[in-house]
């Protein structure tokens, strides 16, 4: 066990990097939504789905 863990080291640690960012990622982009800031910033004027993101508007 020990063997594979030191032949696989890099692989491991490039994987746990590589979750930690998409985890970041993806609570930034639930805390930005639940804030109501729109992902695309291209302003909602031709945006078919402009009428789900501001309902209330």
């Amino acid at each position: 066990m020990l063997s594979w863990f030191s032949e696989n080291i890099a692989t491991i640690i490039i994987c746990a990097v590589l979750t930690l960012v998409v985890a970041g990622i993806i609570v930034s982009m639930v805390k930005n939504k639940k804030k109501g800031k729109s992902s695309c910033g291209c302003g909602c004027a031709d945006c078919p789905m402009s009428g789900s993101c501001h309902k209330d508007k």
